[in-house]
């Protein structure tokens, strides 16, 4: 059999579009309805709740030219689409349910109908488990903004996508190539490279694309090249003090250990039982010592008041104390008055 390969087609002309998409029409569906009912449910968040349900009417019209029925949930939180016998088009109910994604995470709804088109497509990047820290997080996804909102408007006019970006996500609408430039920058940026530098080489690529010469050739020599540099922050100063330091030739003496202080105080010499009766003696003095405390404390409820119109005595110097307190002051004060006895006979 000969080859046709080489062979002139009359048919195939220069003004030919062999990208174009064409629009699916009812009679392109030759298999008829389809045998089996396919269906997406997404949830929404409660805030958008409200918006969801006022805007709902004009999603359902722009599905019903799909042919595709889809239902609001206000009790359970959700948005579900499926099929119907009417249903021609088979990617039509993945496009639904790219729109109910879209209206999810806050895109508006004028917005996410475009999305029903052919030639639109859309990407949801999850940016929440790509830092740790909350601080850098929010620093990052700021930058993606930039200040008033530039450098998000300059990715956009770049990538020809249309960009949200709202909480843990980064919603993309737009072209397969400029989806793939949007979340290539996303994620970079989340990775600490700032958007500032991808945002100057799509530029470059942009104004390469209209030169017809450079078509086919390597973008690579026109690109710039951008270092990683490490550039070491300011430590804070130290502030040493200068007064002159009395000089020690002989170093500080070591800590002592908890032996070292055992044997001083005897307790390492001593046997197991010994050891647990002393512990038991000094928790018993630490109690007998907060009981007093508290003895005190509940006694100074029962002390009278000076009344008025009665000379105010004069205060006691050891007013308070217990009968315990009091028989060992006054035994301490016999022996004081005994040894001064005893030097006095000395003399």
């Amino acid at each position: 059999m000969p080859s046709t390969h080489n062979v002139d087609k009359p048919w195939d002309t220069p003004d030919i579009d062999k990208w174009k998409i064409d629009e699916f029409k009812p009679e392109d569906n030759k298999g008829g309805p389809f045998a089996q009912e396919s269906s997406f449910e997404i949830k929404f968040p409660k805030y958008r709740e409200q918006y969801i349900r006022t805007a709902w009417p004009a999603v359902t019209r722009a599905l019903d030219k799909l042919q595709i029925a889809c239902q609001l949930d206000l009790i359970e939180g959700h948005m579900s689409v499926k099929t119907t016998r009417k249903t021609y088009d088979p990617v039509a109910i993945l496009k639904a349910r790219d729109l109910i994604r879209l209206l999810a995470r806050s895109v508006p709804v004028p917005q996410a109908v475009k999305i029903l088109e052919d030639t639109m497509a859309m990407d949801i990047i999850k940016i929440n488990g790509m830092v740790r820290n909350r601080e850098k997080f929010a620093k990052r996804r700021q930058r993606i903004l930039g200040p008033n909102g530039s450098t998000l408007k300059a990715l956009e006019l770049l990538t020809g996508c249309y960009i949200l970006v709202q909480g843990n996500t980064v919603s993309a609408m737009g072209g397969y190539k400029g989806l793939k430039d949007v979340r290539r920058v996303v994620e970079d940026c989340m990775n600490n490279i700032h958007p500032i530098y991808h945002i100057k080489e799509l530029m470059i690529k942009r104004e390469l694309a209209k030169d017809p010469e450079l078509a086919q050739e390597d973008w690579s020599r026109f690109l710039p090249q951008f270092k990683k540099r490490n550039v070491q922050r300011k430590k804070p100063a130290k502030i040493t003090d200068k007064s002159k330091k009395v000089y020690n030739p002989f170093p500080n003496a070591p800590e002592k250990s908890k032996i070292d202080l055992q044997m001083e105080t005897g307790e390492f010499f001593l046997n197991k039982q010994a050891k647990e009766r002393a512990v038991l003696e000094e928790r018993e003095a630490k109690r007998k010592e907060k009981q007093l405390e508290k003895q005190k404390e509940r006694e100074k409820d029962f002390i009278a008041p000076p009344e008025d119109g009665e000379k105010k005595s004069k205060k006691r110097k050891h007013e308070g104390e217990t009968k315990e307190e009091r028989k060992a002051r006054k035994e301490e004060k016999r022996r004081k008055k005994q040894i001064e006895a005893d030097a006095m006979k000395e003399e």
